[in-house]
């Protein structure tokens, strides 16, 4: 399974901050089996996530997960830069992200999170902390294989992994 991993983030972009995020994100992709073809930093701009995301499906990518820009200050802006390019939303996903760490986060419920298929991709929309990929990858990882053979046109049965 190919994906692309993109971390939205202003300081990361700008050099200012390491990005921690991302790298963990693609390693537990990696780690579950997936390639990743593509790794982005772009700064919170709608335009330059949008054409991260584009670019990540045209390098093959059925699985591509962003990482920052989902809180609430006034530069999160990737879920309005993701949702429009969503052909179809997969609320159950980012319902889920959200209620997985909340018991131990309670500032997770926060996050807005976004969810959906473009073309036959799935698109996901992570927290930008390590803590809020690995909740996330918990909540995916059983989830994408299956996700990305019915975006294939396979049947129901659930496959797990990643």
């Amino acid at each position: 399974m190919n994906a692309a991993v993109i971390t939205c983030s202003n300081r990361s972009a700008s050099g200012e901050r390491p990005d921690d995020s991302g790298p963990l994100l693609a390693d537990l992709l990696t780690a579950g089996g997936a390639d990743v073809v593509l790794r982005r930093i772009v700064p919170d701009d709608v335009g330059e996530i949008q054409q991260a995301v584009r670019e990540a499906l045209d390098a093959g990518a059925r699985v591509v997960l962003t990482t920052g820009g989902t809180g609430l200050s006034p530069t999160d802006v990737t879920p309005e830069a993701v949702r429009p390019l969503l052909e179809r939303e997969v609320p159950g996903i980012a319902e889920a992200l959200r209620l997985a760490a909340r018991d131990r986060v309670p500032t997770s419920v926060l996050s807005r999170g976004v969810a959906g298929v473009v073309g036959d991709a799935l698109v996901v929309t992570l927290p930008g902390s390590p803590g809020g990929v690995r909740d996330g990858m918990d909540v995916l990882t059983p989830l994408l294989q299956h996700a990305v053979q019915q975006l294939a046109g396979g049947d129901h049965r659930p496959g797990g992994g990643v």
